[in-house]
């Protein structure tokens, strides 16, 4: 039975013997940098890089359900991209702006 599985595997059109299994499996690779950063302070974090990170997830996770064959490897690399991308952006906007306001009001 496993044996089979993985030979289904093996031989999928998304499986290791292609780019299309390689590709987001290296792409995870981003996905855990910014896990890493969770723990960077806000201020280090950059708009224009967690953007991009955010839109790449979003669109090529759209991407991944409409090819042939649905490459799920693909999809969820560029969900929790999209997701600790998104996560990153909030961080910043609440520094960069909602603290902001609180300490104005604080100060009046």
């Amino acid at each position: 039975m496993a044996t089979s599985k993985l030979q289904a595997l093996w031989n999928h059109p998304a499986g290791p013997k292609t780019i299309h299994f390689w590709a987001p499996t290296f792409k995870w690779g981003i996905s855990i940098a910014n896990f890493a950063d969770f723990s960077k302070p806000p201020e280090k974090v950059s708009y224009p890089q967690q953007i991009a990170v955010t839109a790449t997830g979003i669109i090529w996770s759209r991407y991944s359900t409409v090819i042939t064959p649905k490459n799920w490897n693909l999809f969820s690399v560029n969900i929790v991209m999209a997701g600790t991308g998104i996560y990153q952006l909030s961080r910043k906007i609440k520094h960069d702006y909602i603290n902001e306001e609180q300490a104005a009001v604080a100060k009046e």
